[in-house]
């Protein structure tokens, strides 16, 4: 491979995620304040982690994943399924990190994607945004019924995308998965803003 790939995350990265925003928008009789926000996100997606997490890995479906927050956390089952719903059309791209994503393939690195993503979110960002065409190839958790920071996805990921670890860059917006990259001899960085990729990005000659 003449250049090195880029794997990139999703939500947070190249799609805006925001849950505490997102839950304040939905649900704005439940979330009135910050300290309102962090707690329902807390609540609600468990760090991405219990319920959502199942969801996120395929292991349960949408109609379960709502049963079981609203059991759980005392929102009703309207409320949740709210919620769940508005997920999509929030996921919309960043245009700062679609123009640095375009810079990378214009520059000619191949293209991967690695994201904790629920099957029914797949499914819409593959059908409603042309641009995942710049991807060779990706993997979504839900459809390998696992999710980082397990070692296991990124080794899988890797697997399919023909690379070795140091072969690769991996952007991700959570320091728990950027340490699991590097765990397993993955460069990666940091996503905090599309401005700093880029000049990280540059820092280290990809652009």
């Amino acid at each position: 491979m003449s250049k090195p790939a880029v794997i990139f995350d999703f939500g947070g990265v190249l799609f805006r995620w925001n849950p505490a925003e997102l839950l304040a928008l939905v649900l704005p009789d439940r979330v009135r304040n910050v300290a309102d926000a962090e707690h329902w996100k807390l609540q609600f997606f468990q760090q991405y982690e219990g319920d959502w997490g199942a969801f996120d890995s395929g292991l349960i479906d949408d109609a379960e994943v709502v049963r079981r927050i609203a059991v759980r956390t005392g929102l009703t089952e309207a409320e949740v399924r709210a919620v769940v719903d508005a997920v999509p059309g929030y996921l919309v791209p960043q245009p700062g990190t679609v123009a640095v994503l375009r810079a990378l393939k214009d520059a000619g690195h191949p293209l991967f994607f690695l994201s904790n993503m629920p099957a029914p979110y797949a499914e819409y960002l593959r059908r409603t945004h042309d641009f995942l065409g710049w991807f060779e190839a990706g993997v979504f958790s839900s459809e390998v019924k696992m999710g980082k920071p397990a070692a296991e996805v990124f080794e899988l990921a890797l697997a399919r995308f023909g690379l070795q670890p140091g072969q690769a860059l991996f952007i991700d917006d959570h320091p728990i998965n950027i340490s699991a990259a590097h765990a397993l001899g993955l460069p990666a960085v940091l996503f905090t803003s599309a401005e700093q990729l880029a000049l990280d990005l540059k820092a280290q000659g990809l652009l």
